[in-house]
């Protein structure tokens, strides 16, 4: 676990997006400040993540690559076990594809978020995270690495010296050990008013209650809404209201630096 190491009154919000074609995008883009935009294998597709990354130009949202395994079946959240060579290609290929999008859009990406099953996999599975860290260091150096708070991910991205944002998320349960409560499982969740009281917990005091009742510490960067919830949009309000009363800055990570 990473415990907290300073209280700021200002934190990230990031949704995933570009994972469907609904039109929601362009409701929940205004309330966030990053966007993780999907490579086009788990959902979406090439024209998807042009439209995406070109709305959040528009309205000056950081975007980030969001890479997962192809495997539209399960929207990517079916466990995988690729050989190195595997994963290495289809992490690289997400990550080429991405960066030819936004030099088309002239809008430049700030960071790399894995999705579904391959975050879960990476944040726990150290040969996974560190052939995630190599293919990032090799190919797209200049991106921030988002991970999970207190994950092992965090510190192999350091090693290698890449800047890293930890990650908290608003809308899920936690387990007392500081994983995500299984989406199999009973109450994993959260309500808007849940997830607006927890990302203000998560940003004022580095906690989060766990599911069993026990607080789990962290330190978070950034804080995430995810866009293909039914329940989405009223989450991501919720959360910004309750961060603007709470008067936490919502501003991208990376803002104040030089």
């Amino acid at each position: 676990m990473s415990l907290r190491r300073n209280m700021p009154m200002q934190i990230d919000l990031n949704c995933d997006m570009g994972e469907i074609e609904s039109g929601l995008d362009a409701e929940l883009m205004p309330y966030c400040t990053s966007a993780n935009v999907c490579c086009g294998l788990h959902a979406g597709g090439p024209a998807v993540a042009a439209r995406t990354i070109r709305l959040a130009k528009r309205q000056g949202v950081t975007v980030g690559a969001h890479p997962g395994y192809d495997d539209r079946a399960h929207f990517g959240r079916r466990e995988l076990h690729l050989a190195d060579d595997e994963l290495r290609g289809l992490l690289r290929y997400q990550l080429a594809a991405f960066a030819a999008l936004c030099d088309d859009a002239g809008w430049a990406a700030g960071h790399v978020k894995l999705h579904g099953a391959l975050y879960n996999q990476a944040m726990h599975d150290e040969r996974i995270a560190g052939l995630f860290v190599a293919t990032v260091r090799q190919f797209a150096s200049h991106l921030r690495v988002v991970a999970l708070a207190g994950s092992p991910l965090v510190e192999i991205a350091r090693a290698a010296g890449l800047r890293v944002a930890e990650e908290a998320f608003a809308d899920r349960a936690y387990q007392a050990d500081g994983r995500l409560r299984s989406r199999t499982q009973k109450d994993a969740i959260l309500s808007p008013a849940a997830a607006a009281a927890q990302a203000v917990r998560i940003a004022q005091e580095g906690t989060v209650l766990a599911h069993d009742g026990g607080l789990y510490r962290l330190h978070a960067d950034t804080i995430c809404v995810h866009g293909d919830s039914p329940l989405a949009l009223a989450t991501v309000q919720a959360v910004r209201e309750a961060l603007a009363a709470a008067n936490i800055a919502v501003r991208a990570f990376g803002e104040d630096e030089d």
